[in-house]
């Protein structure tokens, strides 16, 4: 059942909280029973905490997920909430939830804005992908079928990581983030949260291009936003859509439309017909990570603090765009 959400009068508050790194209180989700913190992962520029969910009697060759959090949350609790684990178990895959620290940013935001930790071997988005060797080393999983999403701050973050590394993912999903190199400060972070940054396609293309030497093929991109989104305007979502068509050589006119559980949907496809984008604009839907708790067909997830009932779980919607089952 859709819970509409009334934070438009809570969020200066919660906003205000925020920039004055005053802890803000989030969903105390219980720690899965087998999800688990790995202590040494490798590599980890960024300093951050791995943390991951493993199936019992992982079959070999699966793919692996990797789900990022946003700002005042920690990984298990959004692992848990946004339907991410109960999905890897379901679907017999490898989850990795990386976790901020509140030394790297007292409201445990992954730093998707500082150009430290958006380089290619640099900071956080090399963490990350230590924490994606870790895993296909130490499950046998499938190098060729690695995933990334995020919400809000962790959707920024997946946008680099698609960036820096496009080789090591197959797909990303973004909930609620913005466009790679949106910000490369601190600074210029509020501009693209509130109004956005308005670049051709081209200019937004070519900051993933320059990002590494890969030369293709591109990571798909979907792309999910609320249009009652007074956090991260979702004037973002557009700027995505023509980031990521530029990239895949095609442009942002979309070659069909259809829904998701009542939702708009776009689609792109590249020359060869194949979509390669897609974006689903959650109408009404304020920040935060759809999820349609329960246990029929297409729900997963439960509400929670920037975590939203409104009759759609984007990762069982991601999870089947990605053939997981």
């Amino acid at each position: 059942m859709r819970t509409h959400v009334r934070a438009r009068r809570l969020l200066p508050l919660l906003l205000a909280a925020a920039l004055l790194g005053v802890p803000v209180s989030a969903h105390a989700a219980p720690a899965a029973a087998a999800v688990e913190e790995v202590a040494d992962f490798g590599a980890d520029p960024g300093n951050l905490r791995m943390l991951r969910y493993v199936p019992d009697g992982l079959a070999p060759d699966r793919p692996v997920v990797v789900a990022l959090h946003g700002c005042t949350q920690n990984a298990t609790g959004y692992g848990t909430d946004s339907g991410w684990v109960e999905l890897a178990e379901r679907w017999d895959f490898s989850l990795v939830l990386p976790e901020q620290r509140g030394a790297n940013n007292l409201n445990s935001c992954f730093n998707w804005f500082e150009s430290a930790d958006t380089t290619r071997g640099q900071g956080e988005v090399a963490s990350v992908v230590s924490m994606v060797d870790h895993t296909i080393a130490a499950t046998g999983a499938d190098p060729s079928r690695v995933y990334v999403t995020g919400l809000s701050a962790g959707g920024g973050m997946t946008s680099a990581l698609l960036a820096t590394y496009p080789e090591r993912f197959s797909g990303g999903g973004v909930v609620a983030g913005l466009p790679y190199r949106c910000a490369a400060a601190l600074y210029e972070a509020y501009t693209c949260m509130y109004t956005g940054k308005n670049l051709s396609p081209e200019a937004w293309g070519d900051r993933v291009r320059d990002a590494s030497s890969h030369e293709g093929p591109w990571p798909t991109m979907s792309v999910w936003h609320g249009d009652a989104d007074y956090t991260v305007t979702v004037a973002n979502q557009r700027e995505l859509v023509e980031q990521w068509t530029d990239v895949h050589g095609t442009d942002a006119e979309a070659d069909r439309s259809d829904t998701v559980a009542g939702y708009p949907r776009t689609v792109y496809e590249d020359g060869a017909g194949r979509p390669v984008v897609e974006a689903i604009t959650v109408t009404g839907m304020g920040h935060g990570q759809p999820v349609d708790p329960g246990t029929g067909e297409g729900q997963c997830g439960s509400a929670g603090a920037y975590v939203l009932d409104v009759d759609v779980c984007a990762a069982w919607h991601l999870g089947q765009t990605w053939s997981l089952p």
